[in-house]
């Protein structure tokens, strides 16, 4: 079957009935009757009483039966080219609508059209994409339900006995002090950057393994969470992290904002530029309760775990903290609650 809709027939009824019209015009018929009928009338009464004694109007007769002779003719023909005017702007009318019947039915047709031969095509992405949504969220669920086992990883803070010697490249420990009774595994900054960021795809174990590992332990499962809930809330407006490029902020910016200094000396990590996404957040924002209250939460519990790892983080882990999803959300929302003013 051929994809090619017909193209719509466009009626040209009103076209041909004005271009195929021959002889007078109804109105000037009558004209030419009406004053032929004067002119008839006028003359026979001049020849039956004549034009008067010259004694009384003298040449002034002449003129007065010419005006009487061509004045009425004149209007009765000022009156046939505004009935003959009035016509054609009637018809001129009924083309003009026509035309525009004629292009409304070819734009509702060529628009069903295209809605019929695109919908296919968008609906396959659109449950593409749903479905690798849902295969992730259950991923992500299936590794935070699953018990964690432990690894090979160093501990927040150093133990009784001399830690061991570790080599130069390994990832350095967050050290924040471990409760007894906690978990007998650590997390480590780098896992608290890559979970901070999400896996990347569903078969990223490198990336579940860090998520989990950082949900394991309370002092930054909160800041986890309350991103994936934010996060989730702004992919409902089509708002999503990995589409903003947001200016890059100094370390030592990072830094003064962590150590609780607020306004224009933090304003660097408000680089979020997009209008679309700063406008969708602001007017949700101002709408919606819950979107409110969860960005809110969010941004807390980002400002209070920033603000105990800030003195263990280099620079260089500093800006790699600025490039993940929760840190792009975080700019981003700050902006629009105002915190970098």
């Amino acid at each position: 079957m051929s994809d090619k809709s017909p193209e719509p027939r466009v009626d040209l009824g009103v076209y041909a009935r004005v271009e195929h019209r021959t002889g007078l015009d109804p109105a000037y018929k009558i004209g030419i009757a009406v004053s032929v009928i004067w002119v008839v009338m006028v003359l026979l009464f001049a020849a039956v009483l004549g034009l008067g004694d010259s004694s009384v109007l003298g040449p002034l007769r002449f003129l007065i039966f010419f005006l009487v002779l061509t004045l009425p003719v004149a209007l009765i023909w000022l009156a046939a080219l505004a009935a003959r005017s009035a016509a054609v702007i009637r018809d001129e009318s009924t083309r003009l609508q026509a035309s525009m019947d004629a292009m409304r039915q070819i734009y509702v047709s060529q628009a069903q059209s295209a809605a019929t031969t695109m919908t296919p095509g968008v609906e396959r992405k659109i449950d593409a994409l749903t479905e690798a949504q849902k295969r992730a969220e259950e991923a992500i669920k299936t590794f935070i339900s699953s018990p964690s086992t432990p690894e090979p990883v160093r501990p927040l803070t150093p133990q009784p006995p001399p830690p061991a010697p570790q080599p130069p490249e390994e990832q350095p420990a967050l050290a924040l002090a471990t409760p007894e009774g906690q978990a007998s595994h650590a997390v480590t900054v780098g896992d608290v950057i890559t979970a901070m960021n999400f896996p990347e795809t569903a078969e990223d174990r490198a990336g579940f393994a860090a998520l989990r590992r950082a949900l394991s332990d309370h002092r930054v499962s909160g800041l986890i969470r309350a991103s994936q809930d934010v996060l989730t809330l702004l992919s409902q407006d089509g708002i999503y992290m990995d589409d903003l490029t947001p200016d890059r902020a100094r370390p030592e910016i990072w830094r003064k904002f962590a150590a609780g200094e607020r306004g224009h000396v933090i304003s660097g990590l408000g680089g979020i530029r997009d209008r679309s996404s700063l406008a969708l957040s602001s007017s949700r924002m101002r709408k919606d309760q819950i979107f409110r209250d969860t960005s809110h939460h969010f941004l807390r519990s980002f400002d209070r775990t920033l603000s105990k790892m800030i003195e263990d983080l280099s620079d260089q882990e500093i800006a790699a903290l600025a490039e993940t999803r929760t840190a792009r959300a975080f700019m981003l929302l700050g902006r629009v609650a105002g915190i970098f003013d």
